[in-house]
């Protein structure tokens, strides 16, 4: 059946109301690359031209445009992550290519990675909320996307799905952990560090030989 007469001042509403929130998204990440974990929902307002009811009318509270904006960049490095990953090169270098990926992300974007992993507490009279209840969720979609990344390109054995599961929520709290502390400390270039992270996915600590006079490993 085509579209009715009567359907199309809805799509076209709906349409508006997506593009609305998709400007107000844009509004928020250009706050939050000024100020940071601490942006405000009153200077995410004021730089959208718009009140904080309005604003709250969209995306309910700061967690509602904590997951909009989560979702947007999830997005956006799930995508990249699966075309490095799909690079025509053999298995260490894709790794090393998604590895490069996500450490490049947040690189780039320190304060959007911060916002998103450790929002601050608000002042002004506006209540902070738990980043555990909200990051948490980011961190276990980008572990089942690796995972099944995994289970569709590497022969696990048995258990495979269960193997690939484990494997891919691994990596991501690897890359997390890792990141987090690397883009607080820069203690070596970024490449450094991906060669390191896929030598420890590579079996180099098993291989590495226990340190002399010490208890072994």
């Amino acid at each position: 059946m085509g579209t009715t007469r009567q359907d199309r001042p809805q799509e076209g509403r709906r349409g508006t109301a997506e593009r609305r929130r998709r400007e107000l998204l844009e509004a928020a990440e250009r706050v939050v690359l000024r100020d940071g974990p601490g942006a405000s929902m009153n200077a995410i307002a004021a730089e959208a031209g718009i009140t904080k009811p309005i604003l709250y009318r969209h995306f309910g509270d700061k967690g509602g445009l904590y997951r909009a904006l989560a979702v947007r960049h999830t997005d956006a490095l799930v995508d990249s992550l699966r075309t490095a990953l799909d690079e025509p090169t053999d298995r260490r270098e894709r790794v090393e290519a998604a590895l490069d990926t996500y450490l490049a992300a947040i690189e780039a974007r320190p304060q959007v990675y911060r916002f998103l992993m450790h929002p601050a507490e608000e002042s002004g009279g506006e209540r902070g909320f738990d980043v555990g209840q909200h990051s948490a969720p980011l961190l276990r979609r980008l572990g089942e996307e690796l995972a099944t990344v995994i289970a569709e390109r590497v022969d696990a054995g048995s258990a495979a799905e269960e193997r690939a599961r484990v494997w891919g929520h691994g990596i991501v709290g690897m890359m997390h952990a890792a990141g987090d502390w690397w883009l607080g400390e820069r203690p070596c270039p970024r490449e450094q560090l991906v060669g390191h992270l896929a030598d420890l996915l590579w079996g180099a600590l098993a291989t590495a030989d226990d340190r002399e006079g010490g208890p072994g490993f």
